[in-house]
């Protein structure tokens, strides 16, 4: 029951979420992922970290994915950001590689700290 009635809160906070909420949303899954995945290589669970690692990856390629890299002229920075970032999930997973998922750890959360302050600016945009 409780189960059912989170899964219900979690589909409408993301279905009434603004474009900038579910970006950041996003980020903070990934960053979340990549935390898991990291107690997991560190606890030598690979099987866990693994699962985790590969979640991060389907955040990140959608990330990527919903850039509009025409509309922007910083997209294409910030899509070699992600492409990188891709990259190195990758390379953490298939070797197992702690510093690897520690750089990943601290690109995740740059760029979700960058994301929410950019979150913020259009609030305060839109409503001052």
């Amino acid at each position: 029951m409780f189960n059912d009635a989170r899964n219900t809160y979690l589909s409408s906070s993301i279905g009434t979420a603004s474009p900038e909420r579910l970006l950041v949303m996003l980020c903070d899954r990934m960053v979340l992922d990549i935390e898991r995945a990291l107690a997991m290589q560190e606890a030598a669970d690979f099987t866990t970290a693994h699962q985790h690692l590969v979640h991060a990856q389907d955040v990140v390629a959608e990330l990527n994915s919903s850039l509009r890299v025409d509309l922007w002229a910083g997209a294409a920075a910030l899509q070699a950001l992600y492409n990188h970032l891709h990259t190195q999930l990758v390379q953490a997973n298939i070797h197992r590689d702690l510093e690897a998922t520690q750089h990943c750890l601290a690109l995740a959360r740059d760029l979700a700290t960058t994301w929410r302050e950019a979150a913020a600016s259009a609030v305060q945009a839109a409503v001052g």
